[in-house]
C-alpha cells in the first residue's frame, strides 16, 4: 500500500483531519496526480501527515479555495506532558523537513493549531504571520448579536426591514458562480478556477458539508451570496460576493449573519477565513469575530519561468481567499 493510499484510508476513520487536507478535497482542489503526502508512523500507526500540492516538478504550494494544509498531528493521551507533545511534534517535523529536501521552493499556510514552527525555522524556512477571524460558540446567537459592531447589525437590520432582502439556504451554483464572478469583474479582476469552485460546490452539497446562501429582494433580485463549507470542529466562509449595483442594500451582512446561524446544526466554531485586506479585514473584524494568527511557511525561490508555469494553477500569493468577500458600505 503506497502512503498515499495509506492516507486516503485514514481520511475515512480519522474526525480530527481537517475538511482542507482530506482526500477527497485534495482531488478537486489539487487533481489526483498533483497532491501528494508524507506520513510518520510508530508501530503500524499514523502519527503525523503532511499534505503537499506540487503544481510543477519541485515546488510545494497551495491550491485554490484552500485555506491552510501544513503538518496533522494525531491526539496524544490525555495525561501526556505537554513537553513530551512538544518534544515529539519537533521530531516528526524534522522527519518532514528532511523529505522536503527534494523540493526547491515550498509555500504553505498552517492551521492556526500549529503554534510551533521552531523546527522549520531551524532548517532555514521563513514564516509570515497572517490572521482569520473566528467564532468559537456560534451557538450562543443573542452574545455574538451583541458583540457585533453597530455597523453590522445595521447592515443587517436595514437589508430585512428596508430593502425586503430574503436569504435563501441551497440556491443555484449558476445565479452564485454569476454574482462571485462579477464581484471580481467590479475590481478588474478576473475570477480564477471556476470550474475548481463548481466542482467543491457540488461535492460539498453531495457530501453534506457545505451549501449556498442568497440575499433576494422582493423583485427576485440577488443582492448578495455566501459559500460556506463545514466539518464537526469548524465551519468556513469559503467565497461569496455582492452585485455590485446592489452593494448598499446590506444583504451581504445578513446573507452571513444567516448562513452563521444556520450551521450551527454542524459545528460551534465559525472561521470567517481572515485578510490581509484593510476593507475585507474590517468587515471580518465588525462582526465581532477574534482576530487569530496562523502562519505561511516558506522556503526557495522561483525562477521566472516557474512563475509564469505555476500562475496557470494557482495564485501564487495565495490572494484567491483574500478577496472573496466585498464588504457592505
Amino acid at each position: 500500500m503506497t502512503k498515499k493510499d495509506k492516507y486516503r484510508s485514514l481520511c475515512q476513520t480519522e474526525p480530527t483531519l481537517p475538511i482542507f487536507s482530506r482526500d477527497w478535497w485534495l482531488d478537486i482542489v489539487c487533481g489526483k496526480e498533483e497532491w501528494d503526502v508524507l506520513l510518520y508512523e510508530d508501530k503500524g500507526c499514523i502519527q503525523a501527515a503532511l499534505p503537499l500540492y506540487h503544481p510543477i516538478s519541485q515546488v510545494v504550494s497551495m491550491p485554490p479555495y484552500t485555506q491552510t494544509m501544513g503538518p496533522w498531528f494525531a491526539a496524544e493521551a490525555s495525561d501526556t506532558k505537554y513537553t513530551t507533545i512538544l518534544g515529539q511534534r519537533q521530531a516528526i517535523s524534522k522527519t518532514f523537513i528532511n523529505a522536503l529536501n527534494v523540493y526547491k521552493s515550498f509555500l504553505q499556510n498552517f492551521p492556526y493549531q500549529v503554534t510551533d514552527w521552531l523546527p522549520f525555522y531551524w532548517e532555514g524556512y521563513s514564516q509570515t504571520t497572517r490572521y482569520t477571524y473566528l467564532f468559537k460558540d456560534i451557538r450562543q446567537t443573542n452574545i455574538l448579536w451583541e458583540n457585533m459592531s453597530a455597523n453590522i447589525r445595521r447592515n443587517i437590520t436595514k437589508a430585512k426591514e428596508k430593502n425586503g432582502i430574503t436569504v435563501r439556504q441551497g440556491i443555484p451554483a449558476d445565479d452564485f458562480l454569476r454574482i462571485y464572478a462579477l464581484t471580481f469583474e467590479r475590481q478588474q479582476q478576473k475570477p480564477k478556477h471556476l470550474d475548481v469552485l463548481a466542482k467543491l460546490i457540488t461535492t460539498c452539497r453531495e457530501r453534506g458539508q457545505g451549501d449556498l446562501w442568497g440575499g433576494y429582494d422582493e423583485s427576485g433580485r440577488l443582492h448578495a451570496t455566501a459559500f460556506v463549507v463545514w466539518q464537526e470542529s469548524s465551519a468556513y466562509y469559503l467565497a461569496g460576493g455582492t452585485a455590485p449595483q446592489l452593494r448598499d442594500s446590506g444583504a451581504h451582512s445578513l446573507v452571513l449573519w444567516e448562513a452563521i446561524q444556520a450551521v450551527q446544526a454542524y459545528t460551534s466554531t465559525f472561521d470567517f477565513e481572515g485578510s490581509m485586506l484593510p476593507g475585507v479585514e474590517r468587515f471580518f473584524r465588525e462582526f465581532g469575530a477574534i482576530q487569530t494568527p496562523f502562519f505561511t511557511i516558506n522556503k526557495g525561490k522561483l525562477s521566472l519561468l516557474d512563475r509564469v508555469r505555476i500562475k496557470y494553477f494557482i495564485p501564487y500569493e495565495r490572494n484567491h481567499f483574500l478577496s472573496n468577500t466585498i464588504p457592505d458600505r
